[in-house]
């Protein structure tokens, strides 16, 4: 008798039947990938969870609402960020040299926070504040699309660029002083809602949504997604890549200048040292893949990764880390998970 699928080393995870693998080999190994996909799915939620579990034991404050709610407008604007990265990654393809990525979007939300506060404190009206910072963002963005489709720049070097041309735009603009803002609209922000949830968590819920029902109930969402995995099947259909990936870096921008906005609301002002925030934002859209089946990137795995970040990132702070390990632990993750990918994608094509 053939040994069945469990003899040949693959337990089927519950409510999943593996075929025979003497019937149909080619149904029996991709079942067997299927099953170690929701293993690495799983085991992924299971970490996140322990490493809740250990901070609540060392910290019994971690889990209070009050610190909850901390963590949860900490990672609106991570969240915001990420989900811009996001749209990047799906349209360019996680190959960060040659594919999508937008280094940029650090500086691109100091330099919307510092326009929108600014204006504030020079007394203009929050609808212009808001226009300006969103405007800052497009216009990021559009640059960005310039530069990586037109110039024919790597995206690496082009997003990376656009950061440092605007981290210098904020000092000009800050004199890398602090500045303040107050508004009704920062008030309304940086408040409460509903069931004493920040107002900031549900503004990143909102844009989640918005990005989620539009990859999922438009065209837009199969075609941005053939764009990024499969560019040649996409180009053979008629999609025209340049404006999938274009539109990508304009949304982008747009997440930068809206979590610019949201940055002020939180801290009612502007600071520099906004690069601070590349790693974290990086950190979140690619630790977004993880906790994707398909290991691709989702708007579901970015806002679950941008929670574990700011999750981490509070918990230490509670503890009394130093903020350099937390940027080590960090860039280990990253690390972890570009390797983890690159080796799931060459035990695909092999």
């Amino acid at each position: 008798m053939p040994p069945s699928a469990t003899d040949r080393g693959f337990e089927a995870l519950p409510g999943v039947a593996l075929p025979d693998p003497a019937a149909d080999p080619e149904a029996w190994l991709a079942g067997g990938v299927k099953n170690l996909a929701g293993l690495r799915s799983a085991g992924s939620f299971l970490l996140v969870l322990a490493v809740l579990a250990v901070f609540a034991a060392w910290v019994p404050a971690f889990l209070g609402t009050a610190n909850l709610g901390l963590i949860l407008a900490q990672s609106s604007v991570l969240g915001i960020l990420g989900l811009g990265l996001t749209l990047v990654l799906i349209t360019g393809g996680t190959d960060v040299v040659a594919g999508g990525i937008d280094l940029s979007l650090a500086g691109t939300l100091g330099l919307s926070a510092a326009v929108f506060a600014g204006l504030n404190q020079a007394g203009v009206g929050d609808a212009a504040c808001v226009a300006a910072a969103l405007g800052t963002g497009l216009a990021v963005g559009l640059v960005n699309a310039v530069a990586v489709l037109r110039l024919r720049i790597p995206p690496l070097l082009a997003t990376l660029a656009s950061m440092n041309i605007c981290a210098g735009l904020e000092l000009v603009i800050t004199e890398n002083t602090t500045i303040s803002a107050a508004s009704p609209l920062i008030d309304g922000l940086g408040g409460t809602g509903p069931l004493d949830v920040p107002v900031l968590g549900y503004l990143l819920l909102a844009v989640a949504f918005l990005f989620a029902a539009s990859l999922r109930l438009t065209p837009l969402g199969p075609r941005a997604y053939a764009v990024g995995a499969h560019p040649e099947a996409a180009r053979a259909a008629g999609l025209s890549m340049s404006r999938y990936r274009a539109g990508s870096y304009l949304a982008s921008g747009l997440s930068g200048g809206l979590a610019g906005i949201a940055s002020v609301a939180f801290l009612n002002s502007a600071t520099g040292g906004s690069a601070d925030m590349l790693l974290p934002v990086v950190a979140t859209a690619f630790l977004g893949v993880v906790f994707s089946r398909r290991l691709v990137p989702t708007v579901t795995g970015t806002l679950l990764a941008a929670l574990f970040v700011g999750s981490l990132t509070n918990g230490f702070q509670l503890l009394h880390v130093s903020t350099y390990w937390v940027n080590g632990i960090e860039g280990a993750l990253i690390l972890a998970v570009v390797g983890a990918t690159a080796a799931s994608a060459k035990g695909h094509a092999a």
